[in-house]
């Protein structure tokens, strides 16, 4: 007893007698390498105090792990075989965790291995242990397998929790099962456990999103029915919905029921509104929605103001979406990368490169780095502008930011090269992308037919036209009215004519300008029969 109490006295920091004490204040801040090193050091003391510590104190660490920011799984699988190593028995509560950490791990073996062994030591099972394993499954996309699971846990006399089966709803809707999380629902409503408003949301957003809205209002009716208030999430996915099929009117009118009953609508509520208002044109409206949404104390985010200039830029207002852009910053927000695509193409569009380039320039000056989206459409433009060498730069920069160029910022390009009589670079740049693994797609050969065309180079053109078809590429009708055009620049009536027959046989229907390009082409060379013939054919379709 003495030695003892003369090491406490000469101890500088009495916790350190106790590493299970220094844990509780781990387990409450963010733990970096340190901290870590801190904690496996203190186990490690625990593991050899005499007494030992309880099998609480031990879990204490290893839940402290589970949960911090850096999910430390592996340490606290080694800390637990570090435990049986030692002969300390683990509790329910340390399976829990383990088996936690193996779900989190995607190592669904080794988690139904301590289901297992649970069983076989004499532990009783508890809700915690299935919903681990059934999110676990249904995490790892093993949805099947989780009700496999539920059927032998119910089999086997234990019972779940509504968090089980919100859990198993969650799981199927996420694969796209609506119908069987709603035979599910159906199941256990009543008879195994009280359905609640996180099943019926969960199925709602799911029908929704499946643009199914009849279907999920039908759900929210029997929901209301059933005495299962709704909440704010259910609200806002019928909202959704309802939008997404272009039905505002209903949409609002549960806005406002929203507002009658007292769910407060959130954010991700009002941008809803404001997107979908944003693209039917209708500006003034959305902006009302703002007001709306700030007089209620929702403060609009970084999406909302993005939305906003989105919807400027869709009526061709760039100016408008400038401005709004400029009220981001003047919010004390940062404008992100999604609100500087926005107006880059905005302003791409309307061809003011230069200022695009600028706002190009500003967002590297501010650690915002643009992504493929923004590279393409500046690329695009420049090219558009004649500036190909300037565009050229661009993709060389966008290779060495990590930002390898796809098929469509090459498009723009072979575009460019062919409408500057540059028909041969445009097809060494075609073998060039090849070369990299880049698939051309069908409109990488539509620019290059289009381009071999107009250079009065049609048996090149032909040649790539019948490969596609060899190879069963999808030709467009934008294909076949090029190779139309091309064989009418060349005098090739009857060829040009019958193509247009064979089109259909091919699925492509002819459009109004297929029409026109050879009618157009038939008059002018005083093939006036001909001409009539195909109008008359055109009119019967009802293009004209």
């Amino acid at each position: 007893m003495s030695s003892c109490c003369a090491r406490f006295r000469s101890s500088t920091n009495p916790i350190s007698l106790f590493p299970f004490l220094r844990i509780r204040l781990y387990s409450h801040s963010s733990f970096n390498s340190n901290n870590l090193d801190n904690v496996v050091s203190s186990f490690n003391h625990m593991l050899h105090m005499n007494p030992t510590p309880s099998i609480i104190e031990f879990n204490k660490i290893l839940g402290s792990l589970v949960k911090s920011n850096n999910n430390h799984y592996p340490t606290a699988i080694s800390l637990f075989h570090q435990l049986e190593f030692h002969g300390i028995t683990p509790d329910i509560v340390t399976f829990n965790i383990l088996i936690n950490c193996y779900c989190h791990l995607w190592e669904m073996d080794f988690a139904f291995s301590l289901f297992g062994k649970i069983l076989k030591v004499g532990f009783q099972p508890n809700t915690i242990t299935f919903n681990t394993l059934i999110n676990g499954l249904c995490v790892n996309g093993k949805v099947k397998e989780a009700l496999h699971f539920h059927d032998h846990v119910i089999s086997l006399g234990f019972h779940l929790d509504q968090v089980s089966y919100g859990t198993l709803i969650n799981g199927l809707c996420k694969l796209g099962k609506t119908t069987k999380a709603l035979q599910v629902l159906r199941k256990i409503d009543g008879k195994l456990v009280n359905t609640n408003v996180v099943m019926y949301s969960t199925i709602i957003d799911s029908l929704c999103k499946e643009k199914l809205v009849t279907e999920a209002y039908e759900l929210y009716s029997q929901m209301i029915v059933k005495k299962v208030s709704p909440d704010v999430v259910t609200l806002s996915s019928l909202i959704y919905g309802f939008c997404i099929v272009g039905q505002l009117k209903e949409a609002f009118c549960l806005f406002h029921e929203m507002l009658l009953t007292n769910i407060h609508p959130d954010v991700y509520t009002f941008n809803i509104l404001v997107d979908a208002l944003c693209k039917e044109g209708k500006i003034k409206e959305a902006k009302n929605v703002i007001a709306v949404m700030m007089k209620e104390g929702v403060e609009p985010d970084a999406v909302t103001y993005n939305t906003l200039m989105d919807g400027y830029c869709l009526a061709n207002e760039v100016n408008k979406a400038k401005n709004v852009f400029n009220v981001i910053g003047k919010r004390r927000m940062t404008p992100n990368v999604c609100s500087y695509n926005i107006i880059i193409n905005g302003l791409c569009k309307i061809k003011m490169v230069d200022e695009a380039l600028n706002l190009f320039n500003d967002m590297c000056c501010r650690g915002i780095a643009p992504d493929k989206v923004i590279y393409s459409s500046l690329i695009d433009a420049l090219c558009k502008s004649g500036r190909i060498s300037h565009a050229w730069e661009l993709l060389d920069q966008m290779h060495d930011r990590g930002q390898p160029a796809d098929v469509i910022t090459y498009n723009s390009f072979l575009h460019a090269l062919c409408k500057n009589h540059q028909v041969d670079k445009a097809i060494a740049l075609v073998k060039k992308i090849k070369d990299q693994g880049i698939q051309p797609n069908i409109n990488t050969y539509n620019i290059l037919i289009d381009g071999l065309c107009k250079e009065g180079r049609l048996e090149n053109a032909q040649v790539i036209f019948q490969d596609l078809l060899i190879k069963g590429y999808k030709v467009t009708l934008w294909t076949y009215t090029i190779m139309i055009n091309g064989l009418c620049l060349e005098g090739l009536f009857d060829e040009a004519v019958t193509l247009l027959s064979k089109m259909e046989d091919n699925g492509c229907i002819p459009d109004a300008v297929t029409y026109e390009t050879i009618i157009r082409a038939l008059f002018k060379n005083d093939e006036n029969d001909k001409a009539e013939k195909i109008l008359r054919e055109m009119i019967a379709r009802g293009l004209l």
